[in-house]
C-alpha cells in the first residue's frame, strides 16, 4: 500500500503502490484517482485505508483536479462543500493538512520547508513540467516563508526516460525548454526524462535536498502505468508536516 515513506525533520512524505485496495479489475486494487471510471464508493474506501496506514484523518487529505497545466491553490483547510480547483500544485502553510498527488507515468513531485512549516505537492507530467510547475509551486511556497534551501523534495514512481518514447519533434520541443529531459529509450529511439526535469529545475531553484525513486511505473507491474495499460488506476504522493 506505502510503496515509500521519508521523514524529515517532521516533514512526512510517501508515495502508495497499487495493492491493499478494494478495487477490481482494471482498477487493482488500491485505486485513488477519482475521475478514471472506478467505482466511486471503491476510491472512497481506498483513500480512507490509505490515509488510516499514514496517520492520517481522511477528512484532512486535499486533493486537486489536476489538468497538465501549471497553476497552483493555497490551502488552509479541506475543501469541504467547495469545488476542488484545476490546478496542479497545492500549496500549504497548515501544519497537519495533508496536501495529495496523483499520477500513473506523470512525476509525482512532494516538497517541505519543516522550518517554515511550508509543504507543497505537484503534478509534473511532460506537459506541467514544460509549463513551469515546478517553479511555479516553489515561488508559492518562498511567498508564504519558505526559503529554497530549506526545502526537501522527493519525486515518486514515474516512467523513466528509458521507456517514455515520443516522436522527435515533441523531444526537441521539451528539450528546448528543460535540456535535462532530453532522453532516449533503451531501444533507441527519442524519449523525454520527466523526472530529470524536474530535478534539474529544482537545482536551478536552489534546493539541494532532493531524492527520486527508481521505480519506472510503466516497468514495474505494483504501480499503475496509464502508458502500459491505458485503462487503469492512479497512485498518490502525500506530504504534510507536523
Amino acid at each position: 500500500m506505502i510503496a515509500q515513506r521519508d521523514i524529515v525533520n517532521g516533514a512526512h512524505f510517501a508515495f502508495t503502490d497499487r495493492w491493499g485496495g478494494v478495487s477490481a479489475v482494471p482498477y487493482e486494487e488500491l485505486n485513488l484517482g477519482g475521475a478514471v471510471g472506478d467505482d466511486p464508493e471503491a476510491v472512497r474506501t481506498n483513500r480512507e485505508l490509505a490515509a488510516k496506514s499514514l496517520g492520517l484523518d481522511p477528512a484532512r487529505v486535499v486533493w486537486m483536479n489536476q489538468v497538465h497545466g501549471a497553476d497552483v491553490a493555497v490551502v488552509d483547510a479541506p475543501w469541504g462543500e467547495r469545488p476542488v480547483p484545476e490546478v496542479d500544485a497545492l500549496v500549504t502553510a497548515e501544519r497537519g493538512l495533508a496536501l495529495a498527488v496523483l499520477t500513473a507515468d506523470c512525476t509525482p513531485l512532494l516538497l517541505a520547508d519543516p522550518v517554515a512549516g511550508i509543504a507543497a505537492a505537484a503534478h509534473a507530467g511532460r506537459p506541467g513540467m514544460v509549463a513551469g510547475v515546478v517553479p511555479a509551486a516553489v515561488r508559492a511556497m518562498i511567498r508564504l516563508g519558505a526559503e529554497p534551501g530549506r526545502i526537501v523534495a522527493r519525486t515518486g514512481p514515474a516512467v523513466c526516460g528509458r521507456c517514455y518514447e515520443v516522436p522527435e519533434a515533441m523531444r526537441a520541443e521539451v528539450a528546448a525548454v528543460e535540456p535535462a529531459a532530453y532522453a532516449e529509450t533503451s531501444w533507441g529511439t527519442p524519449a523525454v526524462d520527466v523526472s530529470a526535469g524536474v530535478h534539474a529545475q529544482l537545482e536551478r531553484l536552489g534546493v539541494r535536498d532532493r531524492a527520486q525513486s527508481p521505480v519506472c511505473t510503466l516497468e514495474s507491474g505494483d504501480h499503475f502505468s496509464y502508458r502500459r495499460d491505458r485503462a487503469t488506476g492512479r497512485l498518490a504522493g502525500y506530504v504534510w508536516l507536523d
